[in-house]
């Protein structure tokens, strides 16, 4: 693998995209923290190639055909700026957590996503070490009927909730999370 940080950014994306623990070996530093960790299942929390895939196995869980087209790339020493997309189809609950608590289901609506992000990667080592986001995630609630909320769309995450199908959802995206973290025990 390369220490090109251009390229360790988008092998970072690759990682996200397909749950590759090799990969995730060869260009996540052991001291990486994700700030963008704390929307998610505690296991994304975790320090270096852990957490990282544990944040893929996340967001694949609730988008099919999930992947990261890059747009621009911008070096300046140690520090990589991505710009990308976000696209893929919500054909399973997408789960936000909230100090490591079911924060807010949104039941599968199969829609598409396709919404703008922004990457700041800090090297270390020939690794990335830090990783920090700025996301249009309005645009995204908007593309899933979430935001501005509409009436069935409300009651669907309601029901979800009461009926404990929203609890269940976190529970079986916080597995999938720390079953992900764990694949490098089995490597």
């Amino acid at each position: 693998m390369t220490t090109d940080p251009a390229e360790l950014g988008e092998a970072l994306f690759r990682v996200l995209q397909t749950g590759d623990a090799d990969l995730a070996v060869e260009v996540v530093h052991p001291d990486n923290h994700n700030r963008e960790a704390s929307v998610a299942p505690a296991a994304c929390s975790l320090p270096g190639p852990r957490g990282t895939l544990a944040s893929g196995a996340w967001m694949r869980s609730a988008f099919s055909d999930l992947r990261f087209p890059v747009s621009a790339v911008v070096r300046d020493g140690d520090q990589v700026w991505l710009r990308l997309r976000m696209q893929g189809t919500h054909t399973a609950s997408f789960v936000r957590f909230r100090e490591g608590r079911l924060d807010q289901a949104i039941p599968p609506t199969g829609r598409d996503i396709d919404f703008e992000q922004v990457h700041m990667l800090d090297v270390k080592d020939g690794k990335v070490v830090r990783h920090e986001a700025l996301r249009d995630d309005l645009t995204m609630l908007g593309q899933l009927g979430i935001f501005p909320p509409s009436p069935s769309v409300g009651l669907r995450m309601l029901a979800w909730k009461v009926t404990g199908r929203a609890g269940r959802a976190a529970e079986a995206v916080s597995a999938k999370a720390a079953e992900a973290a764990a694949a490098l025990d089995r490597t």
